[in-house]
C-alpha cells in the first residue's frame, strides 16, 4: 500500500460522512428554517437588521453571514442591513440592538457563555435571536455534530440557505411572484400565489436540495481532489517543518474562509497541533491603506512583500480562479519561491490556466455558496490530514 493510501482513505471517508451528518440535520431542520426565513424577512422588511456575533474561529462565520446579506452574489438583490458586532458583543451590542432586529450568535458545538449572554441582552431589547447554538433564543440550534470543523460547515450551509430564503419571502411579499434572477433558486413557486403555509413548505423542499447539490459536490470533491488534499496536508507540513508559515487571502466570503483556516492553525480544536499562520485577510488598516493608495489589486500583493519569505505557504481562496489581487498575489510568492495552495470554484479560473498553484483543489460548480460550503470542509479535511501526517499517521 502507498505511503498515501491511508491519508486519502481517511480523506475520503471524512467528505462522506460529512455529508450524512448535514443531511440527518437538515431533513429535522428544514421547516424551522422556512419559518425561520419568512420571519426574517418580515424583519428586513418591518426596516429591521441582521446583528452577528462570535468569538474565536465563530466570528469568521459573523463576518460571512454579514457580508452575504450586505452585498448579494445574486444580481439585482437588494442589499440588507447586517453588521458583524463582534468586537463589542457586550456593552456595545446592548447600545446597537433594536427590538425590530435579527441577533445571529455563533458558537462551537458546546456552546459559547459570552455569546450565549449578547443573546439574552438582545432578547431583553425586544429583538429576534438566533442561536447558533444558544439555549433561549427565539431560534436555538442543536448541533448536529460535536466535532467543530463539521459543525461550523453545516452552520455555514444554514446562513446561506437563509440568505437565499430571505430574499424568496421578500420578494413575494412586496412584489407578487416576481422573485428576480432568484427565480433558478425556487423555480417551483410559478405563477399561481400560494399560501404563506404553502410557500413554506416548498422553501423547506428546496433547501433539502440544496444539501443534496453539496453532497453531489463533495463526492465529486473526494473522487477527484482527495489526493490533492492529502498532497497540500503533506506540502504545508514540509513547509512549516522548514521554518515557513502559512499565509491565507481571500475576497469577501472567501476572506473568511481564509481567516478561519489561519485561526484552525494557530488555535486548532483540542488535541491539534498549532500551525504558524497569519491571514492577510483580516488587515483591515492595511487592505485599506492599499486598496485607496495603490489599489485593490495589488492589496494582498504588497502585504506579501511585507511579510512573506521564501519557503512559506500562500494558500488562496477563490470561487472564480480570476481575482486579480489573488492572481498578482500568486504571481509574486512563485517570484519569491514560495509555496502556492488554491481552494477554487468552477474550472479552477487563471489559477489553473496560468499553473500558479503548486496544489490546486478545486470546486467545480458556478454557484458561490455551494462552492463556500464545499470549500470549507475540504479545508477543515485539509487541516485534519496535517495532524495525520503530524502524528505520522501515514
Amino acid at each position: 500500500m502507498a505511503v498515501a493510501s491511508i491519508p486519502l482513505s481517511r480523506v475520503q471517508a471524512r467528505l462522506h460522512e460529512r455529508n450524512a451528518i448535514a443531511q440527518a440535520f437538515f431533513a429535522g431542520e428544514a421547516e424551522n428554517l422556512a419559518r425561520l426565513s419568512h420571519d426574517m424577512a418580515d424583519r428586513f422588511a418591518a426596516g429591521g437588521r441582521l446583528l452577528a456575533l462570535g468569538r474565536g474561529p465563530q466570528a469568521t462565520d459573523a463576518q460571512h453571514v454579514v457580508v452575504e446579506f450586505v452585498h448579494p452574489v445574486i444580481v439585482g438583490k437588494p442589499a440588507l442591513p447586517a453588521i458583524d458586532v463582534s468586537a463589542g458583543m457586550g456593552a456595545g451590542l446592548a447600545a446597537l440592538a433594536r427590538p425590530s432586529d435579527i441577533v445571529f450568535g455563533f458558537g462551537p458545538p458546546n456552546g459559547d457563555a459570552h455569546v450565549v449572554a449578547a443573546l439574552e441582552v438582545a432578547r431583553e431589547r425586544g429583538a429576534m435571536t438566533v442561536g447558533l447554538p444558544g439555549a433561549g433564543a427565539t431560534y436555538a440550534l442543536q448541533p448536529a455534530t460535536g466535532d467543530p470543523f463539521v459543525h461550523q460547515e453545516v452552520v455555514e450551509m444554514l446562513y446561506h440557505v437563509l440568505w437565499e430564503t430571505v430574499h424568496v419571502f421578500l420578494e413575494h411579499g412586496t412584489r407578487g411572484l416576481d422573485v428576480g434572477q432568484a427565480g433558478f433558486l425556487y423555480p417551483f413557486l410559478g405563477r399561481a400565489a400560494p399560501d404563506p403555509s404553502a410557500l413554506r413548505a416548498r422553501v423547506a423542499d428546496s433547501i433539502l436540495a440544496k444539501v443534496a447539490d453539496d453532497a453531489v459536490l463533495r463526492t465529486q470533491v473526494s473522487d477527484s481532489q482527495g489526493d490533492n488534499i492529502v498532497a497540500a496536508a503533506r506540502l504545508i507540513l514540509d513547509a512549516v517543518g522548514r521554518g515557513g508559515t502559512v499565509i491565507t487571502l481571500g475576497n469577501g466570503g472567501s476572506a473568511t474562509d481564509a481567516t478561519d483556516l489561519a485561526i484552525d492553525c494557530v488555535l486548532p480544536p483540542a488535541g491539534y497541533r498549532a500551525v504558524p499562520a497569519v491571514s492577510l485577510a483580516a488587515e483591515p488598516a492595511s487592505l485599506s491603506a492599499i486598496a485607496n493608495d495603490v489599489g485593490v489589486d495589488v492589496m494582498f500583493l504588497r502585504q506579501l512583500v511585507a511579510i512573506g519569505a521564501a519557503g512559506d505557504v500562500v494558500v488562496a481562496f477563490s470561487t472564480s480562479g480570476g481575482s486579480r489581487n489573488v492572481v498578482s498575489a500568486l504571481v509574486e510568492a512563485r517570484k519569491r519561491r514560495m509555496h502556492t495552495v488554491a481552494f477554487l470554484g468552477s474550472d479552477g479560473g487563471d489559477v489553473v490556466r496560468l499553473g500558479l498553484a503548486d496544489v490546486a483543489i478545486v470546486v467545480r460548480s458556478d454557484y458561490i455558496p455551494r462552492i463556500q460550503e464545499v470549500q470549507a470542509s475540504a479545508y477543515h479535511v485539509l487541516r485534519a490530514t496535517m495532524e495525520d501526517f503530524a502524528r505520522g499517521d501515514d
